[in-house]
């Protein structure tokens, strides 16, 4: 089992940033976040997500226009904000990341479990990039608040990557944190049987 400091990193201490210290995010903090995050399981290992790093300041202001107003400060003031998004052709990769059967006449011309396997995954995945994050020292500030017709045109003009949300990445500024919200005990989220 991981000792306390790591459960702490990762889940007990760890929260949703929406300020950021001016400190930067590193090439290899990033590469490091996907080396780690792709091995967390997806179903029949789809691997359908797509993460865009959004850094630079003109990336960023291709950005702006499509976040809700809630947002904008947060998303423009991070380091980096990665668009957590789906390839709608995920399938086309499944001959060499699932080569035991034919998984990729699963969901070649089925348009609806398409999409619902690749967001499915893929925000499974955007989960395992949160964990990944924290594990490499950074925060994170995940968003949902934008518009994600206006946004994949923008960024994915060929209609093939979908967004689900973003993420911000960096060093939080904890001063500008809310206090911990209450999370459901056991006894009402989970039963055994």
């Amino acid at each position: 089992m991981l000792d306390k400091d790591a459960l702490d990193t990762l889940f007990t201490e760890a929260r949703s940033h929406n300020g950021w210290l001016d400190q930067d995010v590193s090439e290899e903090q990033i590469n490091q976040i996907y080396e780690l995050m792709k091995f967390g399981p997806t179903a029949a290992n789809t691997c359908p997500a797509r993460i865009t790093f959004v850094q630079s300041n003109d990336a960023k202001e291709r950005l702006k226009p499509h976040l809700d107003e809630g947002n904008v400060e947060k998303a423009m003031s991070a380091p980096v904000v990665a668009i957590i998004s789906y390839d709608t052709e995920f399938y086309e990769k499944l001959p060499y990341l699932f080569p035991h059967t034919d998984a990729k006449s699963w969901y070649e011309g089925k348009p609806d479990k398409i999409t619902a396997v690749g967001s499915m995954n893929a925000t499974l995945q955007g989960a395992y990039f949160m964990i990944a994050a924290r594990s490499v020292g950074l925060d994170c500030g995940p968003m949902g608040g934008f518009n994600a017709e206006t946004l994949d045109q923008e960024f994915f003009p060929d209609g093939k990557t979908k967004s689900i949300f973003l993420c911000g990445i960096g060093h939080g500024d904890s001063t500008q944190i809310f206090p911990r919200s209450p999370r459901l005990s056991f006894d009402e989220a989970c039963e055994i049987i």
